[in-house]
């Protein structure tokens, strides 16, 4: 049977195959496994939309307003089967920090979610998706460790009954001391037994009942019967959310780019990440470029519901997986149930105790935090240690972009340095002692048999930026101990415009020396670099061979002084 086509309507298109049964090898028991992930999913988000709603300072409800904005957009529109997205520790964090710059302003920090989504969907449509993911490991162990800590550190003071203060760690930590004036035995009793509880829970019933929920349950119930006196969250919206138009300036819209580029970065990163976490379970493999037009779609419409921008949420991806979910349909589900909780359940919403969601962002921080890097710390080369505690320094003291940025360099130049020694040791560096390079018969009389006449210098593999800088430093000495130097390209792979430069120095180095110079088996792109670059320009065109034999001619021509 022929599917009907729309000219010029590509989204419907999309959908049509997205939705086509025979795509989706679609049946009674893939429903059900659906509903099934769908609501484990749902369940797992709920309470922990709610806290990063309340963490981020804009209120529970804005968690759930992300939740399901950038949840139905991720699964209708996404490249990874069976991915739940939603508000996740590292965007909550980032955006604490993005209202706290902007408390009085709120507009403006919701024209950064939505140029955030903007700049996802850039991304996308630019098909860079897999590059997202080539930050470094050490930046991304540093950043989320930092997130965790950020966590744990700014919900002391709810776990204790104490408001949260804005401002970051640094204005949690300075005021900590005033939490005498505001400690509750109950709302610590509360927090500890909500905390317990997430961790303790048994692994061998969180697939039907989540340790998330039962512990938002329990400590629930706690607050309400017994320890009644802990701060409790108050009246929540019971309807859906307006739609509202972000706050436009020319000045607004220019500081908006530096802080919507990281959450852009940080979400992408989010996302990916837990989209291979999702192919590795399902045995699928994920489109990254359709996932970020997805994720993007649906923080731009988080922005203009003024909702928590969110990302792939691993918690909820994993607990939707084992579940049963297969396909987009358990996101879908996932997202109605969300909507429908905020429809009927506001009210009891109102009755959940502040130290029961301290209780539970704690949990899902302690499970943010990179153990397995922390527990191998003191194995972890230097050079990667060193770059992931100036990220996790950054991230906790100082803000998120400058943590991002500053790790991406520092990883870089770490990276360059590892570099320049395995193409350094790729250089090789010999004089060449073979007779046939002296001359006649009579000239070799006159020559001592242990001189080097001709040196040859193979540069073997790749050679970048990197080495380039050093490059010239380890070899140009040996050019200038030859009469003859051969530079042997035959296993040269690549070479960037850095290393290409180096080249022409080296060159240059050895007519000022009045060292002849034989370019020896450049082919390929190495070949094509140097020529669009002029490298060669004062190598004799009779110099430029391309075997040995040929170049023990060329030598020997050389060295008697022969024209060609």
């Amino acid at each position: 049977m022929l599917r009907p086509t729309i000219p010029f309507s590509p989204g419907i298109t999309f959908l049509l195959n997205r939705f086509s049964p025979s795509n989706l090898r679609y049946d009674l028991r893939t429903l059900r496994g659906d509903i099934l992930g769908g609501v484990t999913a749902a369940v797992v988000g709920l309470p922990v939309a709610l806290a990063f709603g309340l963490a981020a300072g804009l209120g529970p409800a804005a968690g759930i307003y992300g939740a399901i904005a950038v949840g139905f957009f991720a699964a209708v529109f996404g490249g990874t089967r069976s991915l739940i997205s939603g508000p996740t520790g590292s965007m909550t964090v980032a955006m604490a920090a993005i209202v706290a710059a902007h408390a009085e302003n709120i507009g403006e920090a919701f024209t950064i979610v939505i140029l955030a989504g903007l700049i996802q969907i850039m991304f996308g449509l630019l098909r860079i998706g897999r590059f997202v993911t080539y930050t470094p490991y050490s930046v991304i162990s540093g950043f989320m460790t930092g997130v965790g800590v950020i966590i744990i550190v700014g919900q002391s003071l709810p776990f204790l009954g104490a408001p949260a203060v804005p401002g970051g760690t640094i204005a949690t930590l300075l005021n900590f001391v005033d939490i005498l004036d505001h400690f509750q035995i109950s709302a610590l009793g509360i927090a500890a037994v909500t905390l317990a509880v997430g961790l303790f829970w048994p692994d061998r019933f969180d697939k039907y009942l989540p340790s998330t929920l039962v512990a938002l349950v329990i400590g629930t119930l706690l607050g309400v019967f017994w320890l009644t006196d802990a701060p409790v969250i108050g009246a929540v919206p019971t309807d859906l959310p307006a739609f509202q138009l972000p706050a436009l300036s020319a000045g607004g819209i220019a500081r908006a780019i530096e802080p919507a580029m990281v959450i852009a970065l940080v979400g992408s990163v989010d996302t990916l990440l837990t989209g291979l976490v999702a192919d590795s379970m399902t045995r699928t493999r994920h489109d990254p470029n359709r996932e970020l037009l997805a994720q993007g779609l649906g923080n731009v419409l988080t922005g203009f519901i003024r909702g928590l921008p969110g990302s792939g949420a691993t918690p909820s991806t994993v607990a939707n997986v084992r579940a049963g979910g297969w396909t987009f349909v358990s996101g879908v589900i996932a997202v109605g149930i969300l909507a429908v909780m905020v429809l009927a359940l506001g009210d009891y919403v109102a009755l959940i105790p502040n130290a029961v969601l301290a209780g539970i962002l704690v949990k899902v921080a302690l499970d943010t935090i990179d153990w397995r890097f922390v527990a191998r710390m003191h194995r972890v080369q230097r050079e990667h240690l060193a770059v992931m505690l100036l990220t996790f320094g950054l991230t906790v003291f100082l803000d998120l972009i400058a943590a991002v940025a500053v790790g991406m360099i520092a990883a870089a130049v770490t990276s360059a340095r590892q570099f320049e020694r395995l193409e350094l040791d790729s250089v090789i560096s010999v004089p060449i002692l073979d007779q046939i390079f002296f001359g006649n018969d009579d000239e070799q009389q006159e020559v001592d048999d242990f001189s080097a006449r001709v040196g040859m210098v193979a540069l073997r593999g790749a050679f970048t930026v990197a080495s380039s800088g050093k490059l010239i430093d380890t070899i140009g000495e040996d050019i200038r101990d030859h009469e003859v130097v051969i530079l042997n390209f035959s296993d040269t792979v690549h070479i960037d415009d850095s290393a290409a430069l180096v080249v022409e120095q080296l060159i240059d180095t050895a007519f000022l020396q009045d060292t002849h110079c034989i370019v020896m088996g450049l082919s390929g792109m190495p070949a094509r670099n140097l020529s669009a670059l002029d490298i060669l320009k004062r190598v004799p065109q009779d110099q430029i061979v391309g075997t040995m034999d040929e170049a023990r001619e060329t030598a020997s021509r050389l060295l008697n002084g022969q024209d060609a």
